[in-house]
């Protein structure tokens, strides 16, 4: 492997370190850290740490200070509202796009293969296997729209959602209506129903909006 591949691996290694530590909560909300004290952490240089700071940086999850190393971000109640305005938008049209390719069932096999396993995961009241599982769903919804720049949008509010669903996971009631829907939106999708999908995911991702913001408010969570 040459130098610079080996500097790239590096780098994602750390960008996907420090992201889960954010996520985990083991970088807290609010709080700075040297670029030192993130290399003696996971064990690497300060070089992947500085450009690892710079990607999540650009995803919003941290702002880089020069100097006093990095802040992790807050992310407030009003500022989910505002990301699921945009991604209930973006993913609805992506369910459309999905539906309007009038895939086989081979392609859509990795599809139907998150929902059962969502399924599954909750007969077993398995909340971090459903988690992983939703995921992937979302992430093959919007791969079969085949939209690149879509794709990239989703995927930076994405990130935010993660610490927010992180947080709430073990304090909503079992997700038994979002299974329901994700099934209900991949057999639109199955039969081609654009409008019937649009449609699906649209108050799919309202009820999942409503629940978060209602969780947090019920707690006095002003900020994550």
């Amino acid at each position: 492997m040459q130098e610079d591949d080996r500097q790239t691996s590096r780098t994602q290694l750390a960008v996907e370190s420090i992201r889960s530590l954010i996520f985990s909560g083991d970088l807290a909300a609010g709080t700075d850290h040297l670029e030192n004290e993130l290399a003696e952490r996971l064990s690497m240089s300060r070089t992947p740490i500085r450009e690892a700071a710079r990607v999540l940086e650009a995803q919003g999850l941290l702002v880089v200070r020069p100097r006093k190393g990095v802040r992790i971000l807050t992310l407030s109640a009003e500022d989910m509202d505002e990301i699921y305005v945009v991604l209930t938008e973006l993913e609805s049209l992506a369910a459309g796009l999905a539906a309007r390719g009038k895939y086989s069932k081979a392609h859509l096999k990795p599809l139907l293969q998150a929902v059962l396993d969502m399924e599954s995961s909750l007969q077993g009241l398995d909340r971090e296997s459903w988690a992983a599982a939703d995921e992937r769903f979302h992430d093959e919804l919007v791969r079969l729209a085949g939209n690149s720049r879509m794709a990239a949008i989703i995927s930076n509010f994405n990130d935010q959602v993660r610490r927010a669903r992180a947080f709430t996971l073990h304090l909503r009631p079992l997700p038994l209506q979002s299974n329901e829907e994700h099934r209900a939106l991949y057999e639109a999708i199955e039969r081609g129903d654009e409008k019937g999908a649009r449609r699906i995911h649209w108050h799919h991702r309202e009820n999942a909006r409503k629940t978060l913001i209602a969780i947090l408010e019920e707690v006095g969570m002003k900020h994550l």
